[in-house]
């Protein structure tokens, strides 16, 4: 299994659709016993939430936020852990709307220190 989440911050690869979370977002972990939440903030995004479980190298959780517009989505994301080529937290995700159209797939990695 790879490391804990607990206390990890992390940020978008790249750039999703305008209005959703990108490179600016960030993401603060937290893991305690197999459930994992975090918030998140930056971007077009004012404030955001997830919140689901860890099996293993597997995240499955919800997520909720609200936008710098003063909309709100929320919406299911899968998540694969891994590592980057120097040792970070690397998060692959599948994602889907649950309050709008639309889904994906993005990558998260730990912000390098620094």
């Amino acid at each position: 299994m790879a490391r804990s989440l607990d206390g990890l911050v992390l940020a978008p690869v790249a750039d999703q659709a305008p209005g959703q979370v990108g490179t600016r977002t960030r993401f603060s972990y937290h893991e305690q016993g197999g459930v994992i939440w975090a918030e998140y903030t930056g971007g077009d995004v004012v404030r955001g939430h997830l919140v689901g479980t860890r099996a293993g190298d597997r995240l499955d959780f919800r997520y909720v936020q609200l936008k710098t517009d003063g909309t709100t989505s929320s919406g299911h994301c899968a998540s694969q852990v891994g590592e980057t080529s120097d040792g970070r937290v690397r998060l692959t995700e599948t994602w889907e709307w649950e309050s709008q159209e639309g889904s994906g797939t993005s990558v998260v990695q730990e912000v390098a220190p620094g």
